[in-house]
């Protein structure tokens, strides 16, 4: 029987951050969870495809530009019985190979997401992300960074990412329902240059307003535009 899960990994300008997703993969592999490594790119020029191909993994060139339209690539093109939406600045904890198993045969009708940690010392990392994994737990809105582990078939049944320019990843979970997510307790290690860059509390509050401002109505497009 075929590995069940087909890793999507959208792309662009990744080189600094892909050699450890691809490296915290390998106990799936190893374990015989992973089906196929696939790699979205989005247009880098720099050394992403060359990183992802060394190790084995599908290339793939996005039709257009947008996260959204790299998922939604590299579902189409996917062949395993369960997808692993990650991103490519994000890394899983090890234990994460028995989390997703457990998961895939104990709640084969569920959708879920790991929990979020950013790669941080700064004081406000834990709070940003105590933040988020309450709000991924209480109102099953996780961030796109925590990843996303689906059927193909509920997959399929929501109708896959959006075509959307923005909260692709709120979208989809939202039409998932919360009811059909579990939040699994392995770790989602995302990079955190964004937040360090910007301010943890200014990047903080300026994806909480993007959020709200979603939900309250405001369409993806008009928020793509105040989006950095």
């Amino acid at each position: 029987m075929p590995a069940p899960i087909s890793i999507i990994i959208p792309a662009y300008n990744a080189q600094a951050n892909l050699p450890d997703c691809l490296a915290s993969l390998m106990p799936g592999l190893e374990g015989g969870l992973i089906r196929e490594v696939i790699l979205v790119d989005g247009g880098s020029d720099d050394h992403t495809t060359k990183i992802a191909e060394s190790t084995g993994a599908n290339i793939l060139i996005a039709p257009e530009k947008g996260r959204s339209a790299q998922l939604r690539h590299g579902a189409d093109h996917a062949r395993g019985d369960w997808l692993l939406f990650l991103h490519a600045d994000t890394t899983l904890s090890p234990e994460w190979v028995e989390r997703a198993s457990a998961h895939i045969t104990e709640r084969p009708n569920k959708a879920a997401a790991f929990t979020l940690t950013f790669r941080s010392d700064h004081p406000m990392a834990k709070t940003v992300a105590r933040r988020a994994n309450w709000r991924s737990r209480v109102l099953g809105l996780p961030y796109g960074d925590q990843g996303l582990l689906v059927s193909r078939t509920l997959y399929d049944q929501v109708g896959g990412f959006p075509d959307v320019p923005l909260m692709e990843d709120v979208k989809i979970v939202r039409t998932i329902g919360k009811k059909r997510l579990t939040i699994l307790s392995a770790e989602a290690r995302t990079d955190a240059s964004k937040y360090e860059r910007d301010g943890w509390r200014k990047r903080s509050w300026h994806n909480a307003s993007l959020i709200t401002r979603y939900l309250l109505g405001a369409s993806p497009e008009k928020l793509a535009k105040h989006y950095s």
